[in-house]
């Protein structure tokens, strides 16, 4: 778990779901079971009471805090379709969620052990036997940084966040966090860093710890964020790169994401620009997967990883050749 600093809203609803599982809580038992002190755990059932929830303490040895007439939620009423795709969704994101002992497992089995039982049957039964396979690369975000995150974006203040990169260099800084994006399964934090005073996209699942400022901060007028974090996602990286393609822009534009940098009409060709940590997968999985004669203007690793994999190519061509001679 990151060592994240965890806002008195979260503690708070954390605090609602402890005495609604064990009426009787006492302050000392919620307080272990938060992680905070005593007085702590008595200021978040203060919030909890500020924000209408009737909390009724007890005093004595069979004493403690229990929640009052009318704690509990409204009903949520579901339709089977809307359950199964309730369930299928989940899974297809998360995998791990068949695993009733998996964090969002266990919300997802909550959830359907609420449902009516003629609805719940058919959910639980899907969750029961279909088979989701493992996710080889998981990047799920850690709840509580996402948490500090959203919090922070509502309440435009600035966050100080430590990162880890996907090679493993860790650093801190200051970012004006303007939104978090989710993108073909992947977590991003849109923000404008001021160690590098430029926009950035970080991974939130390599945010290890996220701490808010005091410090407010006004986002641009007029944010797309999901426009502005495609156009950012080839940029920023170690390795700059710029490719010639051979052939027009709207042949070309269907192949190129935006991960790969920005590409624009060059005449009768079209350039594309951008920049990399990985040299090898930015030409192996992706120039290598465009239909179309290209050149490496700028850019001398990739340039090399371009020259390497077209000597691997050569060479298992030949070998081909001459096994079937």
């Amino acid at each position: 778990m990151a060592n994240t600093e965890i806002s008195p809203t979260a503690r708070a609803l954390r605090a609602l779901e402890i005495l609604r599982e064990r009426p009787g809580t006492t302050s000392e038992q919620l307080a272990q079971r938060l992680g905070v002190s005593d007085r702590a755990a008595r200021r978040y059932v203060a919030i909890l009471r500020e924000a209408g929830v009737p909390v009724e303490s007890e005093r004595g040895p069979y004493g403690g805090y229990r929640l009052g007439r009318g704690a509990r939620l409204a009903p949520v009423s579901f339709t089977q379709e809307e359950a199964l795709g309730l369930v299928m969704a989940v899974l297809d994101g998360r995998p791990a969620a068949a695993d009733p002992e998996d964090p969002v497992g266990a919300a997802l089995g909550k959830v359907v052990r609420a449902l009516p039982e003629a609805i719940g049957r058919q959910a639980a039964a899907l969750r029961t036997h279909a088979a989701a396979a493992p996710d080889p690369y998981p990047a799920h975000p850690d709840p509580a940084v996402v948490s500090t995150l959203v919090e922070a974006i509502a309440a435009r203040r600035r966050v100080l966040i430590g990162y880890r990169s996907g090679d493993g260099d860790e650093w801190r800084a200051e970012v004006d966090p303007w939104a978090v994006v989710v993108r073909r399964g992947r977590w991003y934090l849109l923000c404008h860093s001021h160690r590098a005073d430029a926009v950035r996209t970080y991974r939130v699942d390599r945010v290890r710890t996220a701490e808010r400022s005091g410090t407010p901060f006004d986002p641009p007028e007029g944010l797309d964020p999901v426009a502005v974090l495609e156009q950012h996602l080839g940029t920023g990286w170690a390795f700059r790169t710029r490719v010639l393609f051979e052939a027009p822009f709207e042949q070309v534009a269907p192949w190129v994401g935006p991960a790969m940098g920005r590409l624009e009409p060059a005449g009768g060709h079209c350039l594309l620009e951008g920049s990399t940590r990985n040299p090898a997968m930015y030409a192996g999985e992706w120039l290598a997967a465009v239909p179309f004669p290209f050149k490496v203007l700028e850019g001398p690793e990739l340039r090399a990883a371009v020259a390497a994999l077209a000597a691997r190519f050569t060479e298992a061509a030949a070998a081909t050749a001459e096994a079937a001679e």
